[in-house]
């Protein structure tokens, strides 16, 4: 008997227009300049102090972050005085964030850096990403925020603000689904402003468009986005 063949999913959605787009870059950049989070790597686009916070910061809170963050850059505060500290002193400055492979990826890091790039981290996509631990989501942060360049970015905040706004059903998870989450942040990016527009997609899924009670009535994609009249009718009255 034949083996039945089965089709291979693919997930087919169109990008938003440049009407969509701007709106959505309009309402993001004006929501952001009065609720955006003052944080402390949001003062610097000195690329290690870049570096180190997305390295903290994943799969960890930002309120757990920023007190080890300011610790570490005064124990740490260049690539060249981490690459000399030991193994273990770096394990214990870390603690209790968790998730030491993180510190190990830094250190390492660290010292390549010093060692192959003359002190500074590089400012392009592919020798960024001949590091561990360095991924397409940090490139990205790396770019846009230490060296102003126009590149997108795509965490999980981001991910689920843009999959609830343009899309609304699927799961964003998908790897279908997040190839094409990616495409839609780079078409969304805009020229000019690029800092500011990554720092408030992280902030509104941080802060509004969260993955469990989202605050809807208080987003500004509320008239266009496409998940908010099933999300908001889940909402309870007060």
């Amino acid at each position: 008997m034949a083996k039945r063949k089965t089709k291979k999913y693919r997930y087919r959605h169109k990008l938003p227009d440049p009407a969509q787009r701007q709106r959505f870059r309009r309402r993001l950049l004006s929501w952001y300049r009065r609720y955006g989070r003052d944080l402390p790597w949001r003062h610097t686009v000195d690329p290690y102090r870049v570096l180190v916070s997305e390295i903290m910061l994943q799969q960890t809170q930002v309120d757990r972050v920023i007190p080890k963050y300011e610790f570490w850059i005064k124990r740490y505060p260049t690539f060249e005085t981490l690459s000399k500290a030991r193994l273990r002193d770096v394990l214990r400055a870390w603690y209790p964030l968790g998730y030491n492979i993180r510190p190990k990826r830094l250190l390492a890091i660290a010292r390549k850096v010093v060692s192959s790039h003359g002190g500074q981290l590089p400012s392009d996509e592919v020798t960024l990403r001949s590091f561990k631990g360095i991924g397409a989501y940090t490139v990205g942060a790396i770019l846009s925020f230490a060296f102003g360049q126009r590149a997108a970015i795509l965490d999980t905040n981001v991910a689920r603000v843009l999959f609830r706004v343009f899309v609304g059903r699927g799961d964003y998870r998908s790897s279908a689904l997040r190839r094409y989450l990616w495409q839609l942040s780079e078409t969304l990016l805009p020229r000019r402003h690029v800092y500011d527009f990554n720092q408030s997609l992280m902030d509104l899924g941080a802060t509004v468009c969260t993955a469990r009670n989202p605050r809807c009535l208080q987003c500004p994609m509320k008239l266009f986005c496409v998940s908010a009249p099933r999300l908001t009718s889940r909402v309870k009255p007060s």
